[in-house]
């Protein structure tokens, strides 16, 4: 468990959470025109990297919003936390 700073409530549990995957996926202009194995790739496919991470989280138990979590996924530690349509503090 670690602990989240949600930038609506303030620092709360990661049990109040649901991980949303993750975050900066660009939907495709014209998804009628994507192939089959186009649109699998565009759903399913992620980088869940072994390291710094750009994740959506939901804070279900809170005040219900979205949020975006730059987390560094080999140890949890959590660099930035920043609301949903902001530009990520580190890239």
């Amino acid at each position: 468990m670690f602990i989240i700073n949600c930038p609506f409530c303030g620092e709360r549990d990661q049990s109040e959470f649901s991980a949303g995957g993750e975050a900066h996926i660009i939907r495709p202009k014209q998804p009628t025109e994507l192939s089959d194995d186009e649109w699998a790739d565009f759903l399913f496919m992620r980088k869940n990297i072994k390291g710094i991470q750009f994740e959506r989280w939901y804070h279900a138990h809170g005040c219900r919003k979205w949020f975006n979590v730059v987390r560094d996924t080999s140890n949890d530690k959590i660099h930035a936390v920043y609301k949903m349509g902001e530009k990520p503090p580190i890239k």
